[in-house]
């Protein structure tokens, strides 16, 4: 019997229904907002942490080759020292409670930034009721912020096609949702490709590579799925980055990682054919001092559908990952005493 006692198991298999949902609600909620003009905007800073951060960085890897402004996500206290009257802010906070997304999205809206927040309530969505702002809601029932990837990330890729700076956007989302229905489909049956990853990888520690942004966006997300849903250190880097520095590492202690990691390689469609040659050269560099090598291959018609169904591939290897360590998927004590501790008095 599998202990899932949040339901991340079912959350992950909805996650192409948590898509289309999130498209909807944006959709809605952004033909009657007052948003600012697309000539007023000169760069856009998406704010947030952990589950909810990485919503930033779909957009920055999916929007931002395309927008004729700079995306930059800032996870932490603040805001960049350019935040101005023309910078579009983001903030995205899943309980709408983070502490250094509250005190970014304060800073910034003193500094007179346009400001549009994204949550399931919390403070975040007062603040946003106080100041008249946009506030895109995050559905219910999502049992943590890391299950919750697109409801995250959606609401701004729309919000920023609805401001003129990512046009097409709501197409590239229902690619997404389209293929997110494949690979859902094709992981639920038992002896899929993710609950075989797993198994093989059994109690070794994951060595995530992609290639590009895009992928190395993928091996992130990675590294923090087995990280916080199989309880297990993991690792990653992307191409052609870790050809410049972090391979030269690998080798001198082969007979001792060959025993403890493994190596999988995310691939996509929009790799730069340098980085495609680069990963034949990391395989010939690293097959004798990992366990073993592993490939998973992006399906679907687009960046963001490729992204996400890298993703969701990985999210379930990590729940099969847990199955494998014996520990249940969606209680994360560490996080949460950690976060206890840092709200107490100091003495």
């Amino acid at each position: 019997m599998i202990l899932d006692s949040l339901g991340m198991f079912d959350a992950t298999a909805a996650f192409p229904e948590q898509v289309a949902i999130a498209a909807d609600a944006a959709t809605e909620v952004l033909a009657s907002a007052v948003l600012p003009a697309h000539d007023d905007i000169q760069h856009v800073v998406v704010v947030g942490m952990g589950g909810s951060g990485i919503a930033g960085d779909v957009v920055r890897e999916v929007a931002g080759p395309l927008m004729a402004v700079p995306v930059v996500v800032h996870k932490g206290y603040g805001v960049p020292n350019f935040v101005d009257e023309t910078t579009l802010v983001v903030a995205v906070s899943f309980s709408g409670n983070t502490e250094e997304t509250l005190e970014s999205v304060a800073d910034a809206a003193m500094d007179g930034a346009r400001v549009v927040t994204v949550s399931n309530g919390g403070a975040l969505s007062e603040l946003a009721a106080d100041w008249g702002v946009p506030h895109l809601p995050v559905a219910d029932g999502i049992p943590m912020p890391r299950a919750a990837l697109g409801a995250l990330a959606v609401p701004p890729l729309l919000l920023l096609e609805r401001v003129g700076l990512f046009p097409g956007g709501r197409s590239w989302v229902d690619a997404a949702v389209t293929q997110l229905h494949r690979r859902r489909d094709a992981l639920i049956n038992e002896g899929n490709e993710a609950q075989v990853l797993a198994h093989r990888l059994g109690r070794s520690f994951p060595l995530v590579y992609g290639g590009n942004g895009l992928g190395g966006l993928a091996a992130l997300r990675w590294k923090n799925q087995f990280n916080e849903n199989a309880k297990v250190p993991a690792f990653y880097n992307q191409l052609p980055e870790a050809t410049h520095n972090e391979i030269a590492g690998w080798g001198q202690d082969g007979d001792v990682t060959r025993q403890i990691m493994q190596l999988v390689l995310l691939r996509h469609d929009f790799e730069h054919p340098q980085v495609m040659r680069r990963f034949d050269l990391v395989v010939d560099y690293l097959d004798e001092v990992v366990g073993a090598v592993h490939t998973v291959a992006a399906e679907g018609d687009g960046m963001l559908a490729q992204l996400l169904d890298l993703c969701l591939f990985g999210d379930m290897a990590s729940l099969h990952a847990a199955v494998e360590q014996g520990v249940d998927p969606g209680p994360i004590p560490v996080l949460d005493d950690i976060k206890r501790r840092l709200a107490e008095p100091v003495e």
